[in-house]
């Protein structure tokens, strides 16, 4: 039974990465190319040189993402590269076959207001980026060889290459999609626009839906806070022992993760007692039996 669950499980994932491949091929068709900008990354790289030569998107890709999967294989982490294999593959294809025999206008043509335009594309890119990093996947290209420099040299920042990289997209979009020899920074802004809408959403998915506020209280009233909690606030906490630098002296410090909307219960259940000093930290994800009771 449980061999049976993991392949269940491998196949869910594989599907649902390849669903997400079908959807981010979808944006490019639908907001990206009509819209004539360029996005981040190796993609906005095959956005221009379709742009101006013609070269499918869906091709570039395969040309691009192939050997730097089976690089990836090899290199950094076997599951991450196949799944990655297989999100670029569906990408190609789909796009492809948009581009063949889609409905052109389905597409968005924003024409003097694009703004729109890259937030719609933004948001997508965004989700997709998001549930891929939590499936051990990516959407190929830049994404691949950061995981190759965080392994190994995981002191090294890749924000700054990969920064560089969109600065060039940015730039050379200017002359890309100039018109008539008439230069327009509009692409370049398009591009940055986009790259904060997709990191920004992408973030948050990561980050997913268990965000959450830890507390660490210093108190010598523990038992009285420790009831409220339990009672109040539904929760249990962690306490411990801890001795004070200055004053030698021990008191107990309390742990306690709370839901983001119990903050302020919380805070009035804090001031009702004196000699307590604590401080509070956002948690991105809980893993584990934590229930939002509220």
């Amino acid at each position: 039974p449980i061999l049976a669950d993991k392949k269940l499980n491998t196949a869910v994932s594989y599907t649902f990465i390849a669903i997400l491949a079908a959807v981010h091929a979808l944006g490019y068709y639908l907001f990206i190319v009509p819209n004539d900008f360029a996005p981040a990354g190796i993609n906005g790289i095959a956005t221009m040189i379709q742009k101006k030569c013609g070269f499918s998107i869906a091709y570039m890709s395969l040309l691009v993402n192939v050997p730097l999967c089976v690089f990836s294989y090899f290199t950094t982490d076997k599951e991450f590269a196949v799944k990655t294999l297989v999100f670029s593959v569906v990408y190609s294809a789909v796009y492809w076959l948009l581009q063949e025999f889609g409905n052109k206008n389905l597409q968005y043509n924003a024409e003097n207001n694009k703004i729109l335009a890259v937030i719609l594309a933004g948001t997508v890119g965004g989700v997709v980026y998001g549930f891929t990093f939590k499936l051990n996947s990516s959407t190929g290209g830049t994404d691949i060889i950061s995981k190759f420099v965080s392994k190994k040299k995981p002191e090294l920042n890749f924000f700054y290459v990969t920064f560089a990289l969109n600065a060039v997209v940015a730039v050379v979009s200017v002359f890309v999609y100039a018109d008539g020899g008439k230069y327009s920074y509009e692409p370049a802004c398009l591009c940055l626009l986009y790259c904060f809408m997709s990191s920004f959403i992408g973030n948050a998915f990561i980050k997913g839906g268990k965000a959450a506020y830890k507390f660490l209280i210093i108190t010598s009233h523990a038992e009285e806070i420790d009831k409220e909690i339990v009672e109040k606030l539904k929760h249990s906490a962690t306490k411990i022992v801890g001795t004070g630098v200055y004053s030698n002296l021990e008191k107990d410090v309390i742990i306690c993760v709370i839901n983001k909307h119990q903050i302020v219960e919380f805070q009035t259940i804090l001031k009702k007692y004196d000699d307590t000093f604590a401080f509070v930290e956002t948690v991105n994800e809980t893993i584990g039996n934590f229930k939002r009771i509220k």
